[in-house]
């Protein structure tokens, strides 16, 4: 089973999160970047989505501690949030993200979706 990390300080945004995909995958969960950044010391995930405003350290601030680490560095991380505005998506996905989803989450299935794609992907490297 893949393992995913999501990074959500919004209890209703990741419970969510949790609904659509647990069971398909173990889901690991940090309600802010200081402490995920510190578990993932020990963890290689298969794949990261992030939440963008997070009290303490920002979502890009944890990417790019993320792609600092060798180990973590060809993970892919998925920017989710609320930051929707024209030119948000282009912007993260300069910043490193692999991908960017607007919340709220209105369809399962194209989040779903996104998310396998990043896991199949990550089977076939292996």
């Amino acid at each position: 089973m893949k393992t995913i990390v999501v990074v959500e300080d919004n209890a209703d945004n990741l419970l969510l999160v949790q609904a659509i995909l647990e069971g398909d995958y173990k889901l690991i969960t940090f309600d802010n970047g200081v402490s995920a950044l510190q578990e993932l010391a020990n963890l290689t995930p298969d794949l990261i989505l992030l939440d963008i405003s997070l009290p303490g350290m920002d979502g890009v601030e944890v990417l790019e501690n993320i792609r600092q680490n060798p180990t973590m560095k060809p993970v892919p991380v998925i920017a989710l949030t609320a930051h929707s505005m024209a030119g948000d998506r282009e912007k993260y996905l300069e910043l490193g993200f692999n991908d960017y989803y607007s919340k709220p989450i209105v369809d399962m299935d194209d989040f779903s979706r996104m998310v396998a794609k990043y896991t199949e992907n990550i089977r076939e490297q292996t």
